[in-house]
């Protein structure tokens, strides 16, 4: 098992878990009414974008000038 040890300062005020719950709210209320087929363009596009934005930041990872990391 792999352990981390991590010296993180929490952030005073800040719940990770009212940010979930108030995300989770939003995307409800965006979706709630939403017919099956609308909702599931609407996954596949965000799914699209999500992934499209992890290949640009591993891009940008990428060494310069052919070196290797």
């Amino acid at each position: 098992m792999t352990k981390f040890n991590w010296n993180i300062e929490p952030i005073p005020g800040f719940s990770c878990v009212q940010m979930k719950r108030d995300i989770q709210a939003k995307i409800y209320e965006e979706t709630k009414n939403m017919p099956p087929e609308e909702l599931r363009e609407r996954n596949c596009r965000r799914s699209e974008s999500f992934w499209e934005e992890i290949r640009q930041k591993r891009q940008e990872c990428q060494p310069k000038g052919g070196e290797q990391k």
